[in-house]
């Protein structure tokens, strides 16, 4: 049988399987440096695990003895990327996938992506705008596929101006989302930026989509440029993404409405400048398309230094990370400390605590405290000083399984 086919059996069999457990008993995790997630640093500690979760942090916690030994590394929990494109990747031609490749060949795409993602110490994504994210969301929470805690969009909602529909249709197009089993609802509010990023839906349809996914318990994550971004905020919606050639009183807009903010300035363009010859030629990727992302990166590192200067502002970690870039998320820390001036402490942070707040689980994940999913990472070195050691992940835990030692 085709590998491939193999591939897909495999991972239809994990999928109907039950996840696997937690170790039994405790286990104890020897720790020299703690970051909580919240901000704070921690001495010498250990950590106790239990069931999946953290029951104490304490040094004289674990009588059981020392399962794990990370005294000389940084521990800290799993980081949360709050956009990214789980099943973008480069099909068997080396070439970005498309929907006319085989089925059983973007499965197993999106679950190497899923792995690769895992092993670079992201333990929670949202992955925003796939239909076939569904999939692959449950099969690693009910099965035996590795791979990080999926939050998807499912299929966006994306703005086509004056035809996008009335009220009710809006209305229905979250209903729809929701009914399929969406976590939250994704819109598109402008165009992409390799065609100029104009808006797409006005403040008063934006207000019917926010409003309508709120009714129904879920958030919104809108793709907003240029007026897109203070009209998201002024109509309720959730979190705000890239927000390029907007400027500081717009940021000051999101930031009074409570919304969430994040750029992208250490990983997707670079990604997509390096991977060109893959792209180009397919849907909006020309090579003029690429010329506007490669000449407006500097304005997109202007908007996040704008976002790290404004009072209040909750600016918190997105890739939006495509084909090429899986596995490499850990890069958007490099780029917000470098590009934007954030200090390498609130911008760890903002991919653990403050994404998990974003998420609506913030009680459950981002933190090491006790009560807490044990979503648990180890580097070597000291991010807060040297921030490459984002790259050198030596340790992942997720709910109390290691995955990476």
């Amino acid at each position: 049988m085709h590998p491939v086919l193999l591939g897909l059996g495999f991972l239809l069999q994990v999928a109907a399987e039950p996840a696997p457990p937690p170790p039994k008993g405790p286990i104890v995790i020897l720790a020299g440096r703690v970051l909580d997630g919240r901000g704070k640093e921690l001495g010498a500690t250990r950590i106790v695990v239990e069931g999946g979760k953290i029951t104490h942090v304490d040094p004289g916690a674990g009588s059981a003895g020392v399962t794990y030994d990370l005294r000389g590394y940084t521990v800290l929990p799993g980081w949360i990327d709050t956009h990214v494109h789980i099943g973008s990747h480069f099909g068997r031609d080396g070439r970005i996938a498309t929907e006319r490749e085989p089925p059983e060949e973007a499965a197993l795409g999106g679950a190497l992506n899923a792995w690769n993602t895992l092993r670079a110490g992201f333990t929670t994504v949202q992955s925003i705008g796939e239909a076939s994210d569904k999939a692959l969301r449950d099969a690693i929470r009910n099965g035996g596929l590795p791979g990080p805690r999926i939050l998807t969009s499912l299929e966006p909602i994306i703005g086509r101006g004056d035809s996008t529909g009335s009220p009710d249709q809006l209305r229905a197009m979250v209903r729809e989302r929701a009914d399929q089993g969406a976590d939250l609802i994704k819109i598109f509010s402008s165009k992409s930026q390799r065609v100029g990023g104009g808006p797409t839906l006005t403040q008063e349809q934006l207000a019917v989509l926010c409003g309508e996914a709120r009714a129904r318990g879920l958030r919104t994550l809108v793709h907003a440029y240029r007026s897109s971004v203070r009209a998201a905020a002024l109509a309720g919606c959730s979190q705000i993404e890239h927000a390029t050639y907007a400027d500081s009183a717009d940021l000051a807009v999101v930031a009074k409405q409570g919304a969430y903010f994040s750029p992208q300035v250490g990983l997707v363009v670079q990604s997509y400048l390096e991977n060109k010859a893959r792209y180009l030629g397919t849907g909006n990727y020309s090579e003029e398309g690429f010329a506007i992302m490669a000449r407006d990166l500097p304005l997109d590192y202007a908007i996040c230094r704008a976002g790290v200067h404004t009072p209040g502002i909750k600016m918190v970690f997105s890739t939006d990370a495509t084909a090429g870039a899986h596995g490499h998320n850990a890069e958007e820390f490099i780029g917000r400390v470098e590009k934007c001036g954030q200090t390498p402490m609130a911008a760890l942070v903002s991919a653990n605590s403050l994404a998990a707040e974003s998420l609506g689980l913030g009680q459950e994940i981002g933190t090491i405290a006790p009560g807490y999913q044990a979503d648990i990472i180890a580097l070597e070195g000291n991010p807060l000083t040297d921030l490459t050691a984002v790259r050198r992940v030596v340790f992942v835990m997720k709910g109390g399984v290691v995955y990476r030692r």
